[in-house]
């Protein structure tokens, strides 16, 4: 029988933690981490990680437990989340996913592609690739050999693009070929709930949490990180590209904003996308969190609980 496990999920901005905690709280839960970016412990306020006040609420889970030079992956995030999920079941609570990271999500309710491990040699020279070509000449090279995947990711998503790249280069399939199969059955199945405001609303919200996130230190932090590898995921972090630019002298404080906030406007339309795609069976709230839905979804939650095996 495959447990069934409740995940809070959708775009950033949405008002995913706030509920996630109400829940929590209604019902003896533990809120466990679904956020790639939320794993780390140097980004605090660019990752909206839960404050003091809602970690002294309810007890989380995989929330800055990982180094900025240890970076992470869905196996790794996959293996760490089941063991929360077993520890919480285990003392009689109710574990609650909460996340935007649709490949770490699916990683739980699908399991992993066998792709084969990639010889250092390939991955040297995709890095040398995309140092000579840039973000936008790397896209069309991808697209020339693997246009499925190319047609799937942006050309400033260097991490995936490389990886992309990467899996052709070795295997010669696709990684979507790939990620079609799984080595490993899935555990667990999700039960989703998904926030999902109208556009326009999410996006003024994406920016005034920007400007929020500047006036707590958000500048600062992002300065901590000037020194580390910029191929590190947390040097991607919504954010932190464009205040570092800042920090050099690059680009005004103004344009960081601006730019911050397209990009986050930007990947909260990709998320929405993937979930209405990936999981359009899930209970879905076509709105932003606020406590006048909790009622609503605390009925469906119970009725969850009711049925939590398949």
């Amino acid at each position: 029988m495959t447990e069934r496990v409740l995940a809070i999920c959708g775009p950033t901005a949405s008002g995913k933690s706030q509920l996630a905690l109400a829940v929590a709280e209604a019902f003896d839960g533990v809120v466990v981490n679904a956020d790639s970016m939320q794993l780390y412990r140097e980004l605090r306020i660019l990752t909206a990680r839960p404050d003091a006040a809602a970690l002294a609420r309810a007890p989380h889970r995989l929330y800055g437990v990982l180094p900025a030079t240890t970076p992470a992956s869905a196996a790794m995030w996959r293996d760490m989340a089941l063991a929360e999920i077993r520890d919480a079941k285990a003392a009689g609570k109710l574990p609650i996913l909460v996340g935007g990271t649709g490949l770490y999500l699916r990683a739980l309710a699908f399991g992993l592609a066998p792709v084969p491990e990639i010889p250092p040699e390939i991955r040297k020279d995709a890095a040398e690739q995309w140092a000579r070509l840039g973000g936008e000449g790397f896209h069309a090279m991808l697209r020339e050999r693997d246009p499925e995947m190319a047609a799937r990711l942006p050309s400033g998503d260097r991490q995936r693009l490389l990886r992309a790249w990467e899996v052709f280069q070795a295997t010669g399939r696709s990684l979507a070929d790939w990620q079609r199969e799984t080595s490993e059955e899935a555990s667990v199945s999700l039960v989703p709930i998904l926030l999902a405001p109208p556009r326009p609303a999410l996006y003024v919200a994406c920016d005034q949490r920007f400007l929020h996130m500047l006036a707590m230190g958000a500048l600062d932090e992002a300065g901590a990180l000037a020194g580390l590898d910029p191929a590190l995921p947390l040097r991607k972090a919504l954010g932190v590209p464009e205040l570092l630019r800042h920090l050099e002298g690059a680009i005004s404080l103004e344009a960081a904003i601006s730019e911050a906030q397209q990009a986050t406007r930007r990947y909260a339309k990709r998320q929405l996308t993937w979930f209405r795609n990936q999981m359009a069976e899930g209970h879905w709230v076509n709105e932003q969190y606020s406590e006048s839905l909790e009622q609503k979804i605390f009925s469906f939650i119970r009725q969850f609980r009711l049925t939590a095996t398949d």
